[in-house]
């Protein structure tokens, strides 16, 4: 039996490959929205984050995703990332990693 090969993605945030279902994907489009991309679809330049809240603090303290999407990242987008980030959380817990 042939083993399914991993999609690996760099996080921006440790600098080190993981597994692209355990990174949440930020994405940012022509008119310069910024947007959290769950399926990994959206166009536009993406930069792959960990789902750790104290890492994404630790982002918007350095301006990380600033640097990496070329544009200031409002506040208002990190509530929604933060938001977003627990809700994942609740349904680790709750349904196992899958």
């Amino acid at each position: 039996m042939k083993k399914r090969k991993i999609p690996m993605r760099k996080d921006l945030l440790t600098d080190s490959m993981q597994p692209k279902k355990e990174l949440v994907r930020v994405v940012i489009d022509k008119e310069k929205n910024i947007s959290v991309d769950p399926t990994g679809k959206k166009p536009g330049r993406g930069a792959y984050v960990s789902l750790d809240p104290s890492k994404i603090k630790f982002a918007q303290e350095k301006g990380l995703l600033d640097k990496s999407l070329g544009t200031k990242v409002p506040e208002s987008f990190y509530e929604e990332l933060y938001s977003y980030v627990d809700h994942q959380k609740a349904r680790k817990e709750l349904f196992g990693d899958k």
